[in-house]
C-alpha cells in the first residue's frame, strides 16, 4: 500500500524542527538496516521522542512503526494520524493483540519502535525495561537496534510546560550496532543486554551534549547524579 500520510507528516515535522532551529547531532544511522525487520529500542524522556527516533531511519529510507498506548489512538487529532501511519496501539489490559500485530509486522520486514520503559522517565535516567522488545526480536528472528536520545526532554516532557520556541535546543542521538539474539537466550538476559547498551549510548550522548544549564533555575533537565535537579529515580522496594 502507498504511504499517503507518513511522508507528509515527516515533512511537517522537519519544517517544525527548522522553525525551532533545533541543533541535531545524530550518529550511527548507518546501523539502520535498509531492508528487513528490526526492533528499535530507545530510552524515553519526552513526548516527541518517537518523532526523533523515526528521523534516524530516514537515511536508510525506512519508516518506523511505533508501539504506543491505546489512548493516543482515541484522540481526535492524533488517532487518525497514528492509524494512517500504521503505528500499533497497545492496550495494557490486552497486550497480546499488540504483540501479535507487531510480530506480524516484523515478519513482513517492518521496523518496529519500542520504548521498553513503557513511560517517560521523569528522572531522565533509565527505568527498568519490559521484556516485550526482546521477546519480539527473538520470536521474529530480527535484530534489536539500541538507541539513546538526549535533549528532547527540554522541548516537552511530563510535568513541564512545552518549550517550542526558537531556542536553538540541541538534540543528540546515538544509534548502536544491531544486536542479535542468541538461540536459547532468555528474554530477561536479552533485555538486560540491550538495556546496558542503551545505557552506554545514553552516557555517550550526554557527554557529547554541547550545552549546560544556564543557571540554577535551568538544572531541571539534568539528572541528579550529573548535578541537576531532576527527580531522583524511584528506589526499588526495600531500599531507600
Amino acid at each position: 500500500m502507498a504511504e499517503l500520510v507518513y511522508p507528509p507528516v515527516i515533512g511537517a515535522a522537519r519544517t517544525m524542527f527548522k522553525a525551532l532551529d533545533l541543533r541535531f547531532d545524530i550518529q550511527g544511522t548507518e546501523h539502520i538496516p535498509r531492508r528487513g525487520g528490526a526492533v528499535l529500542v530507545s530510552n524515553h524522556i519526552g513526548y516527541l521522542d518517537f518523532v526523533f527516533c523515526g528521523l534516524t531511519a530516514l537515511p536508510a529510507k525506512r519508516l518506523v512503526r511505533f508501539m504506543a498506548k491505546e489512548s493516543v489512538f482515541r484522540h481526535k487529532v492524533s488517532g487518525p494520524l497514528m492509524r494512517a501511519m500504521k503505528h500499533i496501539p497497545v492496550d495494557r489490559a490486552q497486550g497480546e493483540h499488540a504483540y501479535a500485530h507487531a510480530l506480524k509486522a516484523l515478519r513482513s520486514g517492518e521496523i518496529i519502535g519500542v520504548f521498553p520503559e513503557a513511560t517517560i522517565s521523569q528522572s531522565f535516567t533509565l527505568k527498568n525495561f519490559k521484556s516485550g522488545a526482546a521477546r519480539l526480536a527473538q520470536e521474529a528472528g530480527v535484530p534489536l537496534l539500541p538507541m539513546a536520545l538526549w535533549g528532547t526532554q527540554r522541548l516537552w516532557t511530563k510535568g513541564k510546560p512545552r518549550n517550542l520556541g526558537r531556542n536553538h535546543i540541541p538534540i543528540t542521538i546515538r544509534v548502536g550496532e544491531p544486536m542479535d539474539t542468541e538461540p536459547g537466550e532468555t528474554a530477561v538476559g536479552i533485555t538486560q543486554r540491550v538495556r546496558a547498551r542503551v545505557q552506554d549510548l545514553l552516557e555517550a550522548a550526554q557527554r557529547a551534549y554541547p550545552v549546560r544549564p544556564k543557571g540554577p533555575e535551568d538544572t531541571w533537565w539534568v539528572p541528579a547524579h550529573l548535578g541537576g535537579t531532576a527527580p531522583l529515580p524511584p528506589q526499588p522496594a526495600g531500599q531507600g
